[in-house]
Order: C-alpha cells, then structure tokens, then sequence
C-alpha cells in the first residue's frame, strides 16, 4: 500500500520533502488488493500497478513516503477496515506494533542482507532489470536505517512476536512455518 501511494507521488512528479501534497495525494488515492493466483494485486484509482509498484524508483522513495504521519494514518486506517472481519494475513513493517498490536499471531521475519540482496536480484530480473550487488545492499540498508528511526510507526519487532530468520529458508518452509503457528493458535481454542 505504501509503494502504492508512492508510485503515485512519483507519477505525479510531486517532491518527496512535500509532505503536505504527498498526505493530501495519500487521503483522494483509492487503493484496493486482491488476491491474485500466486499473488496480490494492487490497483490504484481502478488501474492495476502490481508490477510497477515493485520498480526500483518505488523502492528508492517508499521509505520517504511511508514516513510521513498523514500518510501513514490513511494506510492504517485502511489496512485496520481491511482486518476488521479476521480471518487475514497482512504482512508490513509495523503491521504487529502499530496495526494490529493484538493480533494472535505475529511474526517478525528477517534475512541476513546478503540474502535480502539475492532475492531481490532475483526478483528484479523477472522484470528483466538487473542491479548490482553493491547498489542493492546500500538501498537495502539505508532502507532499513530509515524505517527503524523514523518517528511514525517505526520498524521494531512486537514483543510478542516470534522471529524467524528466513535466510536459509524457501519459500515453502516459510509458509509452512506460519501455518503451522496457525494452527496451533487455532486448534488452541483461538480464532
């Protein structure tokens, strides 16, 4: 939802030190998922932008963008609606701290950066775009200083949270590692 919003700041041309337009741009944004077959789908205004919500510009600005307050309390608000009826899997950076602080079950997942790097990589070629190593880590972690200090819902584990490190994990063993917590929970009396 955040790289939804900034892929229309970029669209836009609107400057990333703008927060009052950048807020006012998040507040008149329709945006809407759905559950695609192997993935989510993200329209914004009506107009599907899954791919392009990935772009390496949207990943350069989304933690500018996402640090603004009134950007974040529109998102919130939304992924709070989107939540309401249970029964959803919402992945963020904030979204067991600051979105859904009780939810049943969280998970704080992390990788090593080098691994972070070759996903990405990887992902990006899909698209048929290729980056260097070294420029990816340094977006990957100037990402990741910007998101932990920011003042508005700042990237932190929840403290009921379990961590998992996925660095040595497929993606099978990962979603079989979630469901199985959900199981648990749920065959545990919880919902």
């Amino acid at each position: 939802m955040y790289r939804a919003v900034t892929l229309r700041v970029l669209e836009e041309k609107i400057p990333l030190e703008d927060a009052d337009r950048i807020g006012a741009l998040a507040e008149k944004t329709e945006l809407r998922l759905e559950k695609g077959e192997n993935s989510v789908r993200v329209f914004v205004d009506e107009r599907e932008v899954s791919r392009q919500v990935r772009s390496a510009q949207v990943t350069r600005s989304v933690s500018v963008v996402s640090s603004y307050q009134r950007v974040r309390n529109v998102l919130v608000r939304e992924q709070r609606r989107m939540a309401a009826g249970g029964g959803v899997v919402l992945e963020g950076r904030d979204i067991g701290t600051v979105v859904l602080p009780t939810a049943e079950l969280k998970i704080f997942m992390v990788a090593t950066v080098p691994e972070r790097v070759k996903r990405r990589q990887k992902d990006l070629e899909v698209d048929g775009m290729n980056i260097d190593s070294a420029s990816l880590e340094k977006e990957i972690v100037e990402r990741d200083r910007i998101d932990s200090t920011r003042e508005a819902s700042p990237l932190r584990k929840a403290s009921d949270a379990i961590e998992v490190d996925t660095s040595g994990m497929s993606i099978q063993e990962q979603v079989e590692f979630v469901v199985s917590r959900a199981k648990e929970i749920i065959e545990g009396g919880g919902r």
